[in-house]
C-alpha cells in the first residue's frame, strides 16, 4: 500500500476528528487491499482506483464512527451493531476496526459478500466481526444499533429490520441527499429523532445520517 494512501487516510481521520491508532490505520489499509484483491472475483465495488476506494468507501464509512459513538453512548461501553446490506463490509468492517468494543455483524443476501467479510475478520484477526449470509427479515437479534449505507428506502429498512432491533435500540441510516419523502413515509414502528449532515474528506457530495428509534407507543 502506497505512502500516499497512508498519508491521505491519516489526514482524513484527522479531518473527521477521530482518534485511530497506527495499528487500526494499518488494518484499514489492509482491508482496502483485500477489497482490491477480491474485487475481481466477488465484484465488491464498481470502483477500481485505490484513491477512489479510500475516499468513497473508507472515509465515507469513517464519517459514521464519531456520530455512532455519540448516539450509542447511552447503550453502555459495549454494544452490538448490525450492518444491513453490508456488501463488502461498509461501514461494518470499518466500525469493527475503529471500535473494538463494538460487536459487529454484517448481513448480506449475497453469500460471497458475507464470505468476504468472514475472510476479512480472519485475515485482520477481528474477533468482534462476523459476516452473515441471510435476509435481515429472518434475524431476531436483538441488536442495539442497526445501520445501513445506501441500502434501501427508509420505510423498507426499518420494516425489514424492526424485529431484530432491541426495544431501546436505534437505527442509523447513511444517505446522500436528505430523503424527505422517505422520512415522511416511515411506518408507525419508527420515528426520526435526529438528522445530521456528514462531511467526508475529499468527497464533494451530499451525505447525511438519519437516526431513528422505535415509536414510544410501540416500545412502551
Amino acid at each position: 500500500m502506497s505512502d500516499d494512501l497512508r498519508v491521505a487516510l491519516a489526514a482524513g481521520i484527522s479531518s473527521l476528528g477521530l482518534t485511530v491508532g497506527e495499528a487500526a490505520q494499518q488494518q484499514l489499509l489492509d482491508y482496502m487491499a483485500l477489497i482490491q484483491k477480491w474485487n475481481k472475483v466477488y465484484n465488491l465495488t464498481a470502483l477500481r482506483e485505490p484513491k477512489e476506494i479510500l475516499t468513497h468507501h473508507l472515509l465515507d464509512s469513517l464519517s459514521a464512527v464519531g456520530p455512532l459513538m455519540q448516539q450509542a453512548s447511552s447503550l453502555g461501553a459495549t454494544f452490538s451493531f448490525l450492518d444491513v446490506g453490508s456488501g463488502g463490509g461498509l461501514p461494518g468492517v470499518v466500525i469493527a476496526i475503529c471500535c473494538p468494543q463494538v460487536s459487529v455483524t454484517c448481513v448480506d443476501t449475497v453469500s460471497k459478500k458475507a464470505a468476504f467479510v468472514q475472510q476479512v475478520a480472519a485475515s485482520l484477526k477481528l474477533g468482534n466481526l462476523k459476516g452473515l449470509h441471510a435476509r435481515v427479515e429472518t434475524l431476531s437479534g436483538p441488536f442495539d444499533v442497526i445501520g445501513s449505507r445506501a441500502f434501501a428506502s427508509l420505510p423498507d429498512f426499518v420494516s425489514w429490520s424492526s424485529d431484530a432491533l432491541a426495544d431501546k435500540g436505534i437505527w442509523m441510516a447513511m444517505k446522500g441527499k436528505l430523503p424527505q419523502e422517505e422520512m415522511a413515509a416511515l411506518p408507525p414502528v419508527a420515528q426520526v429523532f435526529h438528522v445530521e449532515q456528514l462531511h467526508v474528506p475529499g468527497l464533494n457530495a451530499e451525505r447525511c445520517m438519519i437516526w431513528m428509534k422505535k415509536s414510544s407507543a410501540l416500545s412502551a
